[in-house]
Order: structure tokens, then C-alpha cells, then sequence
């Protein structure tokens, strides 16, 4: 799920709407707490759901799905397929490992 994060341009009555971020968890049913880029790890990353905007759906940020089969007891076996990048994103209370796979 992805939103996208408004902040005030010359007062609180003038919203500018930021690039899309995506959301972390729901803290409750009117807040969320959203993935900011590491220039806005300063500010508070929990935002009312009036703050956000929903996605556009653009046709050209497709992601492919990849078929996973479920043996009989609805288990499946992993596959590795190659670690490309790997980090670690540091939120205030929270590390967040990221591995990218090719």
C-alpha cells in the first residue's frame, strides 16, 4: 500500500502534496506511519489518514508476480535467488533490514 505524504508550503492553509512514500504499518484506525527518504529522517514519520492521498494506479509501475507452489500441507520451499544491495533503514525506534534479490 502506498500514499502519499502532504506538508505546508507557506502556512498550514497552503498543503503540498510530496512524493509517494509507502506505508510501514497502520498505528490505529487513522494514522499511519510511512517509509521517509533518508533527507526527512528528522520528522515525524506517523501521519493522519487526512494527510495522505491514495495511489494512482499508473500503468506503467507494474510488478510481476511469480507463481509459488504449494506442496499438499500448504508449505513451499525457498529459493535464493541472488543478494544484490543490502542495508539496514534506521527509523527512530526501529531498524529496518533491506535486501534487494535479483
Amino acid at each position: 500500500m502506498k500514499g502519499q505524504a502532504r506538508f505546508g508550503v507557506k502556512g498550514k492553509l497552503a498543503p503540498r502534496y510530496v512524493r509517494l512514500h509507502e506505508i510501514l504499518e497502520k498505528s490505529n484506525s487513522v494514522t499511519y506511519r510511512v517509509a521517509l527518504p533518508p533527507v526527512m529522517e528528522h520528522m515525524h514519520n506517523v501521519f493522519h489518514i487526512s494527510m495522505l492521498r491514495d495511489y494512482l494506479r499508473d500503468p506503467l509501475h507494474v510488478i510481476e508476480l511469480s507463481h509459488v507452489l504449494l506442496k499438499d500441507d500448504y508449505t513451499y520451499e525457498e529459493r535464493l535467488m541472488q543478494i544484490v544491495n543490502r542495508r539496514v533503514k534506521r527509523l527512530r525506534n526501529k531498524k529496518i533490514p533491506l535486501v534487494k534479490v535479483d
